[in-house]
């Protein structure tokens, strides 16, 4: 395991190859100076599309790396306690997983040690096994071939989170296996050992006992840690504090922090992907409306004192009344704002409209030139056939321009790169999936697991909360997830108790008469 500082170094050493591969984009002044096999790079990093015209994607020459990446003293100090914490949680985890090898090898081992120890101890003195004796052998072993694969498909399975605290109904369990286990070995060394009792059919029944026991605790560990909470008891509201997208789940009888982990688990799958570029056009308008808005402090640029004079006073007023009608006039503006943020979002809108027109086109025409080959005619074609890598490389182009031009528009470019694109136009080259098929991971967001696992990556969730994380769920209780851009806001609501009444029909009360009236023409 490295230490924290030549991790450090390392990734500062990174930031810095990365920075020096930047290359500043450039404009052509005319679209037909391009050479016309010439394909733009998708770049992964997010870009605005503020001060470009519509034509920017037929303008731009390709970019063969971007990095917006600077390191401060506050982004190293970060680094170093993130680096910190990961060495910590690996520890924490490793610890706990050499606690449950042990102890689960103390609770294997001990059932045999009770048949074992006396055969190596006092072999001359034990009484000679009978058949229920030896029919007690084969129970001891069938059960306990039983509880190694119960134990196994229960607890032995890759961890899904670290958590910040212990569960609680998993450490009660191993007190209490613990616990259990030494309370046997102590009845076994005064009653068995010291006295060197004769009757080997007693011993094994002992042992037989104890599997039996183990198998119970193996019984109540699955109520307490999967049936426990399977029944819906509280109802929580789960909201994404930048964009205000909210989705409610059912939960049972869960602690603060395993409800964390399941909100997070549906959040993948349920949440679309966070795009904190879709923000940004807000808050341009909000610093176009503040830098358009002035205010004066009239009071403190015309002061009035008592050897101001008349002509003073007047130039005051005036002043006064200037600054007035300025500030309204600002006001009025602001009121305007929305007939702005109405237009704007009308063009932004028709726009997406016409590049996903010219985008579905393209694919369309990209798609027929490539055609799945029968095994008869793979026997008769020349030399030029295609893997789907290949015929994926090969129809691209015609469809790279269009895809990032709506990419851009939609604010999309820094989820999608090229080489994720090639992956999932093989893919659906290889299982013969339509243009339209294609085209629905980047018309529609997906859920967060859609897209690479830069995205989702582990340890970046912080539970924040007054209450102890290793206390159930309440009425009211409130937490949060905090991520590195946004925050999930849970609220918690107990699902009310409902009462059901029972109406009783008679079936033969279904009876009905027809109503004939002068207007109708029955």
């Amino acid at each position: 395991m490295s230490s924290p500082l030549s991790a450090l170094m390392e990734t500062m050493e990174v930031m810095m190859g990365m920075e020096e591969m930047a290359v500043e984009t450039s404009k052509e002044e005319d679209d037909s100076s391009a050479p016309p096999g010439d394909t733009p790079t998708l770049s992964p990093g997010p870009c605005t599309e503020s001060g470009q015209d519509d034509n920017w994607g037929e303008t731009t020459t390709a970019v063969t790396g971007t990095s917006e990446h600077s390191l401060s003293q506050e982004d190293i100090v970060r680094i170093t306690k993130d680096l910190e914490d990961s060495v910590g949680l690996d520890c924490r985890r490793y610890f706990s997983l050499t606690l449950a090898v042990v102890l689960g090898l103390l609770v294997f081992l001990t059932p045999l040690a009770f048949l074992a120890l006396p055969h190596l101890l006092w072999p001359d003195k034990l009484l000679v096994c009978g058949t229920a004796c030896e029919g007690l052998f084969i129970s001891v072993a069938f059960k306990l071939l039983i509880l190694l694969l119960a134990v196994w498909a229960l607890f032995f399975r890759a961890p899904r989170a670290g958590l910040p605290r212990v569960f609680v109904f998993r450490a009660l369990l191993a007190v209490l296996v613990l616990l259990f286990v030494v309370s046997y070995w102590l009845f076994y060394g005064v009653r068995i050992l010291d006295s060197q009792d004769e009757n080997y059919q007693g011993i094994v029944q002992y042992a037989v006992s104890l599997v039996d026991a183990l198998l119970f605790i193996h019984y109540l560990a699955i109520v307490l840690l999967e049936l426990r909470q399977l029944q819906p008891a509280f109802s929580v509201c789960v909201t994404r504090s930048t964009d205000g997208e909210a989705r409610h789940y059912n939960l049972g009888q869960l602690s603060i922090q395993r409800a964390a982990l399941a909100i997070i688990e549906n959040y993948y799958r349920d949440f679309s992907v966070h795009n904190p570029a879709l923000l940004t056009a807000s808050k341009s308008r909000a610093a176009k409306h503040l830098a358009g808005l002035k205010v004066y402090n009239v009071d403190g640029e015309f002061p009035t004192t008592p050897a101001t004079g008349p002509g003073n006073n007047a130039a005051t007023g005036l002043a006064h009344s200037q600054s007035r009608a300025m500030i309204a006039a600002a006001a009025r503006r602001r009121d305007t704002n929305h007939n702005e943020l109405y237009y704007e979002e009308a063009e932004h809108e028709r726009r997406v409209r016409k590049r996903k027109a010219r985008l579905v086109v393209a694919v369309e025409e990209a798609f027929t030139h490539i055609k799945r080959m029968q095994e008869e005619e793979q026997k008769k074609a020349p030399g030029d056939v295609m893997d789907p890598r290949e015929a994926a490389q090969a129809i691209f182009p015609s469809m790279a321009r269009s895809l990032q031009k709506y990419l851009r528009t939609t604010r999309q470019q820094h989820c999608h790169s090229m080489e994720s694109i090639q992956q999932h136009l093989a893919f659906c080259i290889t299982n013969n999936m339509t243009p339209k098929a294609f085209l629905e991971s980047y018309l529609t967001p997906g859920p967060t697991l859609q897209y690479g696992r830069e995205r989702w990556l582990a340890r970046q969730w912080t539970l924040v909360s007054e209450a102890s994380v290793t206390s159930g769920l309440k009425e009211g209780a409130i937490f949060l997830l905090k991520c590195i851009d946004f925050s999930l806001v849970v609220t918690t609501k107990r699902i009310p108790y409902i009462q059901l009444s029972e109406e009783f029909i008679d079936p033969k009360s279904h009876k009905f008469v027809l109503r004939l009236q002068s207007e109708t023409s029955v």
